[in-house]
């Protein structure tokens, strides 16, 4: 019985932080009031402050809940011994492209980047979550990129913390254009420009 009942509190703080997200993506945090919150996932106004001590507190939970399953997938992308390490990183993006690609209409909402925008100077607590999931992407690819190296498919002198810094903050730059409408152009240059830059 215990564990039914823990297993249903979890489901619908899940609930909330899906919902609730979405909603916050789409109107800023500002725009965005705990009654839309709960509105969105279809429960009385108590049940959120049964699980946020805030709204802020909602933000820096949802930031956890959305992107640390994203790392782990990134990770084991990144990672897979059946692909040579720059097959990995083209590989992943190209995907992603794809992907979208497929899309009637091509749009991304960036939750991280949207909240970081707004409230990383407002919020120093949101702000040092938003860096911290940030340069853990970055750290991830940069022990990609690291085994390139000694692969032999980058060369020696190549520094992996600055090229994985810059790839990181240029696909952060895609996501934007793709909010704002601009299709897939920005994405198609950035693989092309990828394979360029992890050539040896």
């Amino acid at each position: 019985m215990l564990a039914a009942m823990t297993s249903i509190r979890l489901d619908k703080r899940d609930l909330i932080l899906a919902k609730g997200s979405q909603v916050m993506t789409r109107r800023g945090y500002h725009g965005t009031g705990v009654q839309e919150i709960v509105q969105a996932a279809g429960i009385p106004k108590g049940s959120f402050y049964h699980y946020f001590a805030s709204k802020e507190d909602f933000a820096l939970q949802a930031l956890e809940y959305l992107y640390l399953p994203r790392l782990e997938r990134y990770a084991q992308a990144l990672t897979n011994p059946a692909l040579s390490p720059r097959q990995r990183v083209i590989g992943y993006y190209q995907d992603l492209l794809t992907h979208f690609a497929s899309r009637e209409k091509p749009e991304y909402h960036c939750f991280i980047g949207s909240l970081g925008f707004e409230m990383a100077e407002l919020s120093p607590a949101i702000g040092e979550q938003v860096d911290l999931i940030l340069q853990r992407s970055a750290d991830i690819l940069q022990g990609c990129l690291e085994e390139a190296v000694a692969a032999g498919e980058l060369a020696p002198e190549e520094d992996c913390a600055n090229l994985a810094a810059f790839i990181a903050n240029a696909w952060q730059g895609v996501l934007t254009r793709l909010k704002v409408g601009s299709g897939t152009l920005p994405m198609n240059a950035f693989v092309d420009r990828l394979e360029l830059l992890l050539r040896a």
